[in-house]
């Protein structure tokens, strides 16, 4: 595996991949890597003949308040474990190649990240779309692997290439979880044993949620029930749980279309996001 840290490098590698007529696939990821993105390396995989993961802990897309200077940041062993899963080329570039003296332009993709995410980290969906639009034209990929934990990125993701006809095709990858039903995070290092026992509250009250909403109980009953297990268990502040169409992300009372059922919520140090699907065939009618 290729690490490669300046611009001019990569277009070479590039080039070598397309003149040998491979298909490339791009994993975008801020490192502190985990099984969720293995499985991302793995689908890229099966769509394209070299996969391509970048590892950027991207500035613009943290709040004042938020936890860049901590994020944790372990680049050799995300390395060792690219390497292991046959990643071609990681893309490691330095904030000063990626920002270089002088960039002063701002992608903002509108109605998907209005709020949720959106309204709790104000700018964050700004700096998402704008380092992924540059990835994207660094390296060109015919498709992209994205997880669906991040549900609200992935919308503005694929908001932003409809708008723009960027011409690549976005996959959506299921959440992985752990034995006990957390969905995989970087910021689960974050919980000491305690808040780790307790975090197992937000897969088990969307779980709980979303299969009474499914049975055609009342969308806001369920969801008062899933806030106030999250409350139980020790999570404070909750910032939504939120039943949204899967699609528009615009807030759904009943399930027509598909929806995802979506929560953010902090205990210790660690902001964690879930979120769960629900089929309208699953809806009762």
């Amino acid at each position: 595996m290729q690490i490669i840290r300046q611009k001019k490098a990569l277009d070479e590698a590039l080039a070598a991949f397309r003149s040998e007529g491979h298909r490339v696939a791009l994993v975008p990821t801020m490192g502190a890597l985990h099984d969720g993105h293995m499985a991302l390396i793995e689908e890229g995989k099966l769509r394209a003949q070299r996969v391509v993961a970048s590892i950027f802990v991207n500035p613009k897309q943290f709040g004042a308040n938020e936890d860049l200077s901590g994020y944790p940041r372990r680049e050799m062993k995300d390395a060792e474990m690219l390497r292991a899963a046959g990643c071609a080329l990681l893309w490691a570039p330095a904030v000063e190649e990626m920002y270089p003296e002088g960039f002063d332009t701002n992608i903002s993709v509108g109605g998907v990240s209005a709020d949720l995410d959106g309204a709790s980290r104000p700018g964050h969906f700004d700096g998402v779309a704008t380092v992924v639009t540059k990835l994207f034209n660094q390296i060109r990929p015919d498709v992209a692997l994205f997880g669906e934990k991040d549900f609200q990125q992935l919308a503005v993701i694929r908001r932003m290439v409809t708008d723009l006809d960027i011409g690549i095709e976005i996959v959506g990858v299921p959440t992985q979880r752990d034995v006990d039903g957390l969905a995989l995070s970087s910021r689960n290092a974050y919980l000491d044993d305690a808040e780790r026992l307790a975090a197992r509250a937000m897969p088990r009250a969307l779980g709980e949620a979303a299969a009474a909403i499914a049975a055609g109980h009342d969308v806001g009953e369920a969801i008062e029930r899933a806030r106030a297990t999250l409350a139980r268990a020790g999570f404070d502040p909750i910032d939504y749980v939120e039943l949204r169409d899967a699609e528009t992300l615009a807030p759904v009372d009943r399930v027509e279309r598909p929806a995802r059922l979506l929560a953010a919520a902090r205990i210790g140090a660690a902001r964690l996001i879930d979120n769960l699907a629900i089929a309208p065939a699953a809806a009762a009618e």
